[in-house]
């Protein structure tokens, strides 16, 4: 942490008129007022008089599985060991793309998967605009989950949690934010001195809105910058899906695509924000209905962050995407950032446009993960095994005479008709294969293997079912044995036995 910090405060780039020490002084001052007002809201919250470090994590606000939630801990952990300010980041500008849950449900022998509705489907929408549509369905998930888990959890955590959830919903109404201060309210019970705050929170802070303005203003710079490492990465690490680790930025015309979202109270569909520069202003569009302008002044963002605040307050929102959200937190906001793994792999990417755009040393990260299964008990299904009955299975057809040779397991003792058949492939393989019989001894083959497979029906029959009954033991342990459980469906006990030892551990020095 402290590397970092002389990272930035030796770093001598000009963001519109403030250096970038400058620039982070001030977005840490907006932030943790603003994420101590946020947190106060529904709990308590205290933070030290004069911290010396800032460190941040973040994820989307909704039921994650325990792995995640232990960067919450680590967090915690890291804060009180440097006696720094803990914030975590509720990511609500990604998209909420489903309103239920995943709960294994049935028995151990045969596990299912039920998905368990805690809201009415919609259209696709960020977190932040995403209110409660179905009231009764949202009060009634914790009962209607803990039904399909009983014969496998028993006591989820869900039971406690659940109600305090409902109680936030009759304050916020927000989905999003109802689960993560019902969560957050949950860490507090448990000792967890740390902040919370929404980006879109973030976003409004008038330095975010400064350092979003400087990277549109350099808007060319930057396309290329990211495009370019973009590419390399996908190289590197022999990515071919045009849409991993992230979308290369457009181009329309003389439109250049940013690395922001925008969507309007109106329409909170997110849409691409394009830009482009028109003498002494940028101008910013969807390319669909919404156009605006911000003014440009190559010193100086002022301006631009004050008519940005008015489009704010006119429904329009501007929302970081996921590799200039952990670059903010990484250059303005904190000391350090803990990623899980996903995030660290991709801030590969970020590390690259950072020293190349800014012409700094990317600031480093702490890396936090791990996993925890549901407390069932079961015998693991042997894993190596299904294929080999396919194999043979396929072998059957191909070369149904290796198993009519002698008596014997899996093998089928061989009457006067079969033995013809045998003996008559034999003659076809025995015969070189020229360009002349080349099709007439593949169909004479062809048919010979034909003419056997009543011989071995029984021995596929047999196999097939074998192959059914594994594979279905396969598919029941990959569902029993899944780290993607939320958090909820576990019981408490083994939450605090996974969770809490590491508020117990030493952290490292600074």
């Amino acid at each position: 942490m402290s590397l970092n910090k002389r990272t930035i405060a030796q770093a001598g780039y000009n963001v519109q008129g403030r250096g970038l020490t400058q620039l982070a002084s001030e977005a840490r001052e907006q932030l943790l007022a603003e994420a101590l007002r946020y947190t106060r809201s529904y709990r308590n919250a205290t933070v030290p008089a004069n911290p010396g470090h800032v460190i941040l994590a973040g994820h989307q606000p909704e039921m994650f599985h325990p792995g995640v939630w232990l960067k919450n801990f680590a967090l915690a952990r890291l804060a009180k060991d440097h006696g720094a300010v803990a914030v975590n980041l509720q990511i609500d500008s990604d998209a909420m793309k489903t309103a239920s849950l995943r709960v294994p449900s049935g028995s151990l022998d045969q596990p299912r998967l039920e998905n368990v509705p805690f809201d009415r489907a919609a259209a696709e929408a960020p977190f932040e605009q995403r209110t409660i549509l179905d009231r009764a369905c949202f009060d009634s998930f914790a009962d209607r989950a803990s039904k399909h888990l009983q014969s496998l959890v028993p006591h989820p955590f869900l039971a406690r949690f659940w109600p305090l959830a409902v109680a936030r919903s009759r304050e916020t109404n927000h989905l999003g934010a109802s689960l993560a201060q019902a969560r957050h309210q949950c860490e507090a019970a448990w000792g967890l001195q740390t902040l919370e705050i929404p980006q879109s929170r973030v976003c409004d802070l008038p330095a975010m809105r400064w350092f979003m303005a400087h990277l549109l203003a350099h808007l060319p710079r930057f396309w290329e910058t990211y495009n370019a490492a973009l590419l390399e990465y996908r190289r590197e690490h022999k990515v071919r899906s045009a849409a991993h680790p992230v979308p290369a930025l457009d181009r329309m015309d003389d439109w250049l695509e940013a690395p922001l979202w925008i969507w309007t109270e109106s329409d909170p569909r997110r849409r691409r924000l394009f830009v482009r520069h028109r003498k002494d202003e940028l101008l910013l569009s969807d390319r669909e209905q919404f156009e605006a302008a911000l003014p440009l002044v190559p010193e100086n963002a002022a301006a631009a962050v004050e008519r940005w605040a008015a489009l704010s307050a006119n429904g329009i929102r501007l929302r970081t995407r996921a590799l200039i959200t952990t670059m903010a937190a990484r250059l303005l906001l904190g000391d350090l950032f803990v990623h899980g793994i996903g995030g660290a792999k991709y801030d590969q990417l970020t590390d690259r446009i950072i020293e190349r755009f800014f012409g700094v040393a990317p600031p480093g990260y702490m890396v936090v993960s791990g996993t925890l299964r549901l407390p069932l008990s079961h015998s693991a299904a042997p894993t190596d095994d299904v294929p080999q009955l396919r194999q043979r299975i396929r072998e059957l057809y191909f070369h149904p005479e290796r198993f009519l040779k002698q008596p014997g397991p899996d093998r089928i003792t061989t009457d006067q008709n079969t033995a013809a058949l045998v003996a008559e492939k034999r003659r076809w393989l025995a015969t070189v294969e020229t360009p002349d019989n080349a099709q007439m001894r593949c169909r004479a083959i062809r048919q010979v293997n034909e003419a056997l497979q009543p011989a071995v029906a029984a021995l596929r029959e047999l196999w097939a079912s074998e192959a059914a009954k594994r594979a279905d033991r396969q598919r029941a342990e990959a569902l029993l044995i899944s780290r993607e459980y939320a958090f909820t469906l576990f019981p408490e006990v083994d939450l605090t036995n996974f969770l809490l030892p590491i508020l117990e551990n030493s952290g490292a020095n600074g």
